[in-house]
Formats: C-alpha cells, structure tokens, sequence
C-alpha cells in the first residue's frame, strides 16, 4: 500500500477488480480505468479501494497513483461474457465496504471525488460528505445484484434520491439500466446533468432533463472493457474545469470512442488524442 499524499485532486472511491479473460486475470474495475485517465489528464489522483494481496502483480499500472486499500480476504472478481446481445456478467469474489472512516484526513477535501461502486461497495453517505467537491457517480454498482451463483443482474438503485441530491455529474451505460428509458427519464429529472453512454451510438446528455445527443467518431473496435470509465473521468475532468456539461460530454466521447480501439489498460487515452480532442 502506497501511504496517501498530503493533496490530490481527483478521488475515486471503489473496487479495484480482478476481471477473468481467456488470456488470464487482469486489472479491472472503475477506479482502475478512472484513475488512470485522471492521472493522464494531469491530476493528482488517490484511490480509497478494497482488495487482497492475492491481486498484487496485478496492481504495477497503479504504481505511481497512491492507495489508501482496505485489507481483504479477496479481491472482487468478475467474468465478462461479451454477446451479441451485450454483456453477461458474473461476480465471483467480493472484497470489503469502503466507508467514511477509511478516508485519510489528507484526503477530505478533493476538487473532483467520483464515486465508483462496481459491486455494492460505497456507502451512498458519501456522497455528502464532500463540501465544495464536484461529486461524479457511476452508480453501476449500486444497480447490481447477484444470485449464489454470482450471476449479475440489474436491480433498482435504491439510494438514488440520496445521492443524487449532492451529484454534479452523473454517468451510467445504457447497458446497466437494461435499456430502460423510461428509468433513464425519471433519474434524468433528479439531477441536474446526466449521462447515458451507448456504445458506438455516442451518449445522451441530459441538462435539467433535456436530452442532448452526441454521436461518437466511427472506430475499429478491439475491446470495449472499460470505455465508459474512461467517458466517466474525462467527463468529470473536463466539467469541473469548463463547468460547460455539453463541451465536456463531447470531449468524453472522444476520449472512450478511441479507447475501444486497444484492448485492457491500453485503452488509456494517449497525450495525441487528449491534445486533440481538447482542440475539437
């Protein structure tokens, strides 16, 4: 565990995972790709995470970015089935809650903390304990449930109305709420900005409830793992910098629209593309 640093300005709290592929356990998981994106966009990031040592030779792309990791007995770990029908999903390990009292003092008082829960981990309280912070969600974890098999299907979010008081920007896939428009439109009505990313189609981005589309440049497809994380973090970045959800949402598809085009932590966007699409 690397010891916290005194300031940061990008927090993100959830699981680093251990994803099962045909080639092998690899590192995975929403605080991983955010992170990284944040860090490549030039931000001093800590990560509040959960995870055992088991995962450790995994964890040498995070080497430079602090962690503050709750000590478990495992790692969360999934397998992802990719179809033609989308994803199926399967939890197979789970490590700890991640809560209010594991945070270092240094670290209470982020510019950006983007709350990642994957498997049920982040207590929803934390979404207002941040004072000044733009508060970013991917709220996919807490849309989960799992049977004893592990089998991953959507649940409602619960804490929606709790958490949604305090986000500033909020980001999920149209893959994990099932395609329901319909629960799209009522949590759209909640909060003030509001993403649905859809895969190649591009996102809608939704302000005070207005729908906005942006479609997403046309690419060569490799592994989609990950790209909405990536969305996620670029989107948060640039709308605290910008404060402007539109030039943020278009500079966020830019960003995931590419990093489909390398597989794993490849996908990480590269200083060409981030200059680029800073210029778009």
């Amino acid at each position: 565990m690397l010891q916290p640093a005194q300031e940061i300005d990008y927090l993100i709290i959830g699981h680093v995972c251990q994803d099962i592929t045909p080639d092998g356990p690899r590192l995975g998981g929403t605080a991983t790709f955010g992170a990284l994106t944040a860090h490549r966009l030039g931000l001093r990031v800590g990560v509040l995470t959960s995870t055992s040592s088991d995962i450790d030779p995994l964890l040498a792309p995070l080497q430079t970015i602090p962690l503050i990791c709750i000590p478990a007995e495992q790692p969360t770990t999934f397998k992802n089935i990719y179809t033609t029908n989308g994803r199926a999903q399967m939890l197979l390990m789970r490590a700890q809650d991640l809560r209010w009292h594991n945070l270092p003092v240094e670290w209470r008082n982020p510019a950006i903390v983007h709350l990642a829960p994957v498997a049920n981990e982040v207590d929803p309280m934390l979404a207002g304990r941040f004072d000044g912070a733009l508060i970013g969600i991917t709220p996919q974890g807490w849309m989960r449930c799992w049977d004893e098999y592990g089998q991953v299907s959507f649940q409602p979010w619960m804490s929606a109305r709790q958490v949604l008081g305090h986000a500033w920007g909020v980001v999920f896939s149209i893959e994990d709420v099932e395609g329901d428009e319909d629960f799209i439109h009522y949590l759209a009505g909640q909060t003030d900005i509001l993403v649905v990313t859809r895969g190649r189609e591009g996102c809608t981005l939704y302000v005070q409830s207005q729908p906005i589309h942006i479609p997403a440049p046309q690419v060569s497809e490799c592994d989609a793992t990950g790209a909405g994380d990536v969305f996620a973090a670029a989107f948060f970045v640039r709308l605290k910098a910008t404060n402007d959800p539109l030039a943020a949402a278009r500079f966020a598809t830019v960003l995931a629209s590419d990093s489909v085009s390398r597989s794993g932590l490849e996908s990480i966007p590269k200083s060409a593309t981030i200059q680029a699409a800073l210029k778009q």
